[in-house]
């Protein structure tokens, strides 16, 4: 039996202790994407588990659309990457909430 080794690391330890592994991500599958979700995949990207085209391939998602969740993650942390709070985190800079 032969498996597929994949690229990069196995594992990454992130700056709070904890450690992500590909086995932590979603499924390649996934059809709902809610914030905790949304910050593993950011995580693995920002901290070197994934790259961005690995990631955008996987999910099915657009380039643009993970840098909008890195820069939201980045922001605002986990929160800032759901979409009940669109309008609270992610105004245009000039406006207050």
């Amino acid at each position: 039996m032969f498996l597929k080794k994949p690229m990069g690391p196995r594992a990454v330890t992130l700056p709070d202790g904890r450690k992500l592994t590909r086995g932590d991500l979603p499924a390649p599958d996934i059809s709902r994407w809610v914030a905790s979700r949304k910050a593993l995949v950011v995580e693995a990207v920002v901290y070197g588990l994934l790259t961005k085209s690995e990631a955008a391939e996987v999910w099915n998602l657009s380039e643009a659309e993970l840098d909008e969740w890195v820069s939201a993650h980045t922001m605002h942390g986990a929160k800032g990457l759901r979409t009940t709070a669109l309008q609270k985190y992610r105004q245009p800079k000039g406006e207050c909430a």
